[in-house]
């Protein structure tokens, strides 16, 4: 179960095909429910063990539209559009990923889900990280998805829009006519073969996503809970030898521009026991580019997994033998503070 495994084509389970259950569209459609006064937008669809995908920074839960349907066939969905993302009501309010945990501790309890597997993309797979840290007994496994927290590189445009005045180098992207020019750069960032061109549509797609002053600022101010100027300045890798008992596994893109593949390899040797897949030649979206591997993966992780063990004892004794190997200076190399 710790070994690296580049994968190309994974069939579904079929152990027990009379489990599998027709999804509809009309299944995956938004519902909205106040939590603490504030509107929180969901998707859920399905039936049996809770499934949990959690977007990343600027995105939704339509970026998991298209696989809702395939996964709820066995499981129960759930997929928010997290407090200042998507239909969400977007206040001013904590955007730290301690903060979406407790909100997403907090949506599940509404929807009477004790526990769930949880997804996470990009900062989602932040978020889904310090969930396990501060709810281990209501985490069954871990399935991160080009999870930020891992090291300090990002995408500088990433580090840019960190910085003062970003809100209005954004509001100008959306002006009139600065569509034609991103897509001519799009097309020019493609033809040379860059990473970067693997992720730009989606990139340009999560600006679009920012129609007005409200969306942009809550996009920021999540954005500068987790990036500053000099890069990622969050890490789970302090807290990652917690996991050890918990099925883990992470999916990463070969040519992700924003959280470089390097990020897998380094969370992979830092989670005992972890299962790690590489899509080659994907970039930051992997379960975009290849959705019928992505949904085979996960319900191969869940069917051959069991729910993590979590217990009090466990968990104390772990905390009080610590992380091995690495340094307390390495760990500074990786960020300089952590979610708490």
């Amino acid at each position: 179960m710790g070994g690296e495994r580049v994968v190309t084509g994974l069939g579904p389970h079929t152990s027990d095909r009379s489990r599998l259950r027709s999804v509809s569209e009309g299944d995956v459609q938004l519902r909205h429910h106040v939590v603490h006064g504030y509107r929180r937008a969901y998707r859920i669809a399905g039936e049996g063990p809770a499934l949990l995908l959690i977007h990343g920074i600027g995105d939704s839960s339509a970026t998991w539209v298209d696989l809702i349907p395939g996964l709820a066939r066995r499981y129960t969905v759930i997929a928010p559009d997290l407090l200042g993302h998507g239909a969400s009501d977007k206040p001013r309010a904590d955007y730290s990923v301690a903060a979406y945990a407790n909100g997403i501790r907090d949506l599940l309890g509404v929807l009477g889900i004790d526990s769930a597997t949880l997804v996470g993309h990009s900062f989602g797979g932040g978020v889904a990280m310090q969930f396990a840290y501060q709810f281990p007994e209501r985490t069954e496994r871990l399935v991160l998805v080009s999870a930020g927290g891992v090291g300090r590189q990002v995408n500088p445009v990433l580090r840019a829009v960190s910085l003062p005045g970003a809100d209005l180098l954004l509001s100008t992207l959306s002006l009139p006519g600065m569509r034609t020019v991103t897509n001519l750069f799009n097309e020019l960032i493609r033809r040379l073969d860059t990473d970067l061109g693997q992720d730009a549509p989606e990139l340009l797609n999560l600006v679009d996503a920012l129609p007005d002053a409200t969306s942009r600022s809550a996009f920021i101010r999540t954005l500068r809970a987790v990036v500053d100027w000099r890069g990622q300045v969050v890490t789970m890798l302090d807290r990652c030898y917690l996991t050890e008992g918990m099925p883990t596994m992470l999916l990463w893109g070969s040519r992700d521009s924003v959280v470089p593949v390097e990020h897998a390899y380094g969370a992979h040797a830092a989670m005992p026991g972890s299962r790690l897949e590489i899509f080659e030649g994907a970039g930051h979206f992997p379960f975009h580019v290849d959705p019928a591997r992505f949904l085979a993966l996960v319900e191969d992780f869940v069917e051959t997994t069991g729910p993590a063990d979590w217990s009090t004892e466990r968990w104390r004794e772990l905390l009080r033998a610590g992380r091995g190997g690495e340094s307390e200076s390495d760990l500074r190399m990786a960020s300089e503070r952590s979610a708490t």
